[in-house]
């Protein structure tokens, strides 16, 4: 688990240096992965009514309910690997 923790902590540091940004429903499955990988299942309250970009991620994050961490970690690093040229 140590080494998929490093190449996840690497695939985020990676993909700040991406030179073009990806479209938005890449970086809500970036974000989802990210924060699956990270934190677990969903938590914390849901974004206000407006906050249209806030609940999006909160949705793309909630649909990976129960996906183990380390899953999510990999599946953030193969999108990660897939984006970088």
């Amino acid at each position: 688990m140590n080494d998929l923790r490093s190449e996840f902590e690497q695939a985020a540091r990676d993909i700040k240096r991406f030179g073009e940004r990806p479209d938005n429903d890449t970086l809500l499955q970036l974000y989802a992965f990210y924060k699956q990988g990270s934190d677990g299942d969903v938590h914390g309250c849901q974004p206000g009514f407006f906050d249209f970009i806030g609940t999006a991620k909160q949705e793309a994050w909630a649909k990976l309910k129960g996906m183990p961490q380390d899953e999510a970690m990999r599946q953030y690093i193969s999108l990660v690997r897939q984006l970088l040229p």
